[in-house]
């Protein structure tokens, strides 16, 4: 076709410049000169393209049949919805007013606890020995929540709490690591400190108090778990027993004979059980 203008013809309309946003210099990388296409070179990029695009769905795959939390931290993940329960979820599902023990006292008896206080959130300072605290470091304290709570017969107090981490998998497992083979929760230096209240049954628990304990670092959600039980008459403890050797078979010591290993133990396998079933249903939450 004959594109040159007619003779007498008017010239053609000027380019039509249309203004666009300069890209910063430091977004923009100068593109390298292309040489002349390579057969082999073309073959071999397509492989890689292919086996690329295979490693990505691969992965993809992956994530979706294992459920890999960790590898997609998504906004839906159990660790972020894990870490902000402390203000999302009511406190009535965080520590219920009243939790059955079924079979959780000593000698497989059943227990029921109502809750008698609970302290308003705040840093972990508060609720954790010094120790504890320095222990805990490494996972950082996103926000600590602690009730207390006192058997049928009103004879015991437990105060149970929460400590929401800024830990992702990798050091709540580490966490989880060290407190597993160095025995941490077994540690007289490591108790948890209690929540007393005024006015109620558990106006004279403090640390002198303190009979039983126990600590859980979870690795599914960021938070550890701990709760410490004493005698709800205010007498003093010389030698408080972690829960685990409260609850032993055979064991004769006053804290054991009284199931304050069994109140620290059932209180804190009941709130860690309602946190974790509050955790799955909102991130099983549809859409």
């Amino acid at each position: 076709m004959d594109l040159t203008p007619r003779r007498g013809a008017a010239p053609p309309p000027p380019y039509a410049y249309h203004p666009y946003a300069e890209t910063p210099v430091e977004t923009t990388t100068r593109l390298r000169p292309v040489k002349a296409g390579n057969p082999g070179r073309t073959v071999a990029a397509a492989v890689c393209g292919v086996l690329g695009l295979g490693l990505v769905g691969g992965a993809v795959t992956g994530r979706w049949l294992t459920g890999d939390s960790a590898a997609d931290p998504g906004a839906g993940s159990a660790y972020t919805v894990g870490r902000s329960a402390w203000h999302t979820v009511p406190v009535d599902s965080l520590f219920p007013r009243t939790l059955k023990g079924d079979g959780a006292g000593p000698g497989a008896t059943d227990r029921v606890w109502t809750r008698v206080a609970v302290a308003g959130d705040g840093g972990c300072a508060a609720g954790l020995d010094p120790l504890l605290l320095r222990t805990l470091r490494p996972v950082g304290c996103e926000r600590l929540v602690r009730a207390t709570y006192t058997d049928a017969t009103r004879s015991s107090v437990t105060t149970v709490g929460l400590v929401f981490t800024e830990g992702d998998t990798q050091a709540m497992g580490a966490l989880d690591t060290r407190f597993t083979t160095q025995n941490l929760a077994a540690r007289t230096d490591l108790m948890p400190r209690t929540y007393p209240a005024e006015g109620t049954v558990a106006a004279g628990f403090g640390e002198q108090q303190r009979a039983s304990w126990t600590v859980n670092v979870l690795t599914e959600v960021p938070v550890v778990v701990f709760a410490v039980s004493g005698f709800a008459d205010g007498r003093t403890v010389a030698e408080p027993q972690p829960a685990a050797e409260a609850m032993a078979a055979g064991a004769t010591t006053a804290v054991a004979q009284a199931g304050l290993g069994h109140e620290a133990k059932g209180i804190a396998d009941r709130v860690e059980r309602t946190l974790r079933r509050t955790v799955t249903d909102l991130t099983e939450k549809p859409e």
